[in-house]
């Protein structure tokens, strides 16, 4: 088994042990020795809050979202899909990049998708921007990882692969995104994600 599909494992696991130990957004370090207590800036949004659609600098990673506690995980989850707004916006996927495992497909995939397909050169338009309302499940695995979901939505957009291409229109959407994360330099790194819809 490559550590890949142990992701299913670790989301399965996480879910086994959510009813003892789910964490809410409201709520992540209830009954947590382990866990920070957040920032009040953390601590009273209930959605990421996106970064401006401009390709300017990409967002730097907030306080909030440094170190290993489930306070921390819950920061970076939203932390992560600004980065995916901003290489989005930009087609600049290294800051994305440096903030995932560099074994994660799926940040792999996303990234190839927004290079060729950015608001930038114009084959992103609409309400593209993804909005975090909720991350819940936040369990630790024995293996250090931790393992949880997100609740995503996005609005109705236009894609295409390249400029001659016929236009793809994807609807708005709410979506689970089911992360596992890792530790990388004393702070959280995307390990694997995946997304269901609801």
């Amino acid at each position: 088994m490559t550590n890949r599909n142990r992701l299913k494992l670790l989301m399965t696991a996480s879910l086994a042990v959510a009813g003892l130990t789910a964490c809410t957004s409201s709520s992540p370090e209830a009954g947590r020795p382990d866990t920070a207590a957040p920032s009040t800036a953390a601590s009273s949004a209930s959605a990421s809050t996106p970064v401006t659609k401009s390709p300017g600098k990409p967002p730097e990673r907030p306080a909030a979202a440094q170190g290993l506690s489930l306070a921390a995980a819950e920061a970076f989850v939203r932390y992560y899909s600004d980065l995916m707004n901003y290489s989005s916006d930009s087609g600049d996927v290294s800051a994305m990049l440096g903030a995932s495992d560099a074994g994660c497909e799926a940040c792999k995939a996303y990234a190839d998708f927004v290079k060729k397909s950015n608001a930038a050169n114009g084959l992103l338009t609409g309400d593209y921007y993804e909005h975090v309302t909720e991350v819940s499940e936040l369990v630790r695995g024995a293996n250090g990882r931790l393992g949880g979901s997100a609740v995503v939505t996005i609005g109705k957009y236009v894609s295409r692969d390249k400029p001659s291409a016929s236009p793809f229109t994807t609807p708005a959407t709410t979506y689970t995104r089911e992360v596992a994360l890792s530790a990388q330099g004393g702070s959280w790194v995307m390990y694997e994600l995946r997304q269901e819809a609801q």
